[in-house]
Parts: structure tokens; sequence; C-alpha cells
């Protein structure tokens, strides 16, 4: 079984299991900086698995099947698992500057953002069916842009944008390590969201016509 779909398993069967568990319980597999200091270290691993509605775990499984079976085919999967665990484990380390001690933080999100940075860099022009025939690149870069705007917008909500994009940024670093073109392939996913912004200016009045906006 190839490790990408063993890591949606292990994200869809964790979440699941939580949902029976007693809240107290709970704090003993979320990661927080109270955790850390407790020597909850484990907290770093389990908390990646666990998500806290149907809507977030779903999400995450697309873009992990995506992403993850992408590089997992281009790069192997001991680098694709390299990359989804010291992208989570570095996030949630990290966000610790950034979040009060007693916020737990779960989820493969930040995880999911590194492998999405190191794919732009491998292979931008793979295409997906799920992200409807767009290129893994021009969605990774979307994905990171959408999260800059939210961070900056957002006045309150309990996504963790900024874990999201220190997940993107470690992934820079290992993409660049992994691809021999990762110099040509970031050119490529810039002309791609340009030519996705030219389009999406020019289409849009058209449409909002179409529909007599």
């Amino acid at each position: 079984m190839k490790k990408t779909n063993i890591l949606l398993l292990l994200c869809l069967f964790s979440s699941v299991i939580v949902l029976f568990l007693d809240p107290h319980h709970l704090d003993y597999l979320t990661f927080s900086t109270n955790n850390l200091k407790e020597g909850r270290f484990w907290t770093l691993i389990t908390a990646l698995f666990i998500h806290n509605d149907a809507l977030h775990l779903f999400g995450n499984l697309i873009f992990l099947y995506v992403f993850g079976n992408t590089l997992e085919d281009l790069i192997g999967s001991k680098k694709m698992l390299s990359a989804f665990f010291i992208g989570g484990v570095l996030s949630f380390l990290i966000s610790t500057y950034f979040y009060p001690p007693d916020i737990p933080m779960i989820g493969a999100s930040a995880a999911i953002f590194t492998l999405a940075a190191v794919a732009m860099l491998v292979k931008p022009l793979r295409i997906s069916i799920l992200f409807i025939f767009l290129p893994v690149g021009l969605v990774a870069i979307l994905y990171f842009i959408f999260n800059l705007y939210a961070l900056e917008h957002a006045d309150s909500s309990n996504v963790a944008y900024i874990s999201h994009i220190i997940g993107f940024m470690i992934g820079i670093p290992l993409g660049i390590s992994w691809s021999r073109e990762w110099a040509k392939n970031l050119i490529i996913t810039i002309l791609l969201l340009l030519i996705y912004f030219i389009l999406a200016y020019w289409l849009l009045p058209i449409l909002l016509i179409s529909y007599g906006i």
C-alpha cells in the first residue's frame, strides 16, 4: 500500500476515534505549548492525525491525497513522509510563538502545506482530476495566497493560518534540495499564476454579464 494512503487512513481512523474520547483524554493527543512543557512530546505526532470536524477532515484528505501521491510518485515515499512529518512537527513547534500556551493545535494542514510547496518546486505542471484538472503548482500557490489573505482579513477564526504559512515556507528549502529544476519550476508556477489572474480578470465580467449580475 502507498504511504500516502496509510496517512489518509490514519487521519480518518484517528479523527473518528476521538469522537468517542472523553475531552480530558483528548488533551493527551492534541498539541499545545502546555503539553510540550509537560513532556507530552508524542502529541507532535498524534495531533497531526486528529481533525475537529468533517469539513476539516474532508478538505485535508483531498489535498493530502493529491500532493502526497504526486510526491510519492516523483521523489519516493521516504522523502514524501519526511516532508510530511518535518513540516507538521516544525510547524507545531514554531507556532507556539504565535498562539497562547493552552490553545490546542490539531490537523495535518500545515504538513500538507509543506507537501504543496515541495510539489510546486518538483512538478508544477502535474494535473489532478480532483483539482478540476488544474496544475498542482497553481493550486499550491493559490492555496498559499488564500491563507495570506485570510490571515490578514480574518477577524476571528479557529483556523491556524499562521501554521499553514509556516508549513509552506518549510517546504521551500525541501523542494529546492530535492529538485534540480526548482528555479524553472518556480518560474512556471509564477507564470501559471499570472495566466490564472489574467483569465479571471477577463472572464469574470463576461460571466457577470451573462448571468445578469
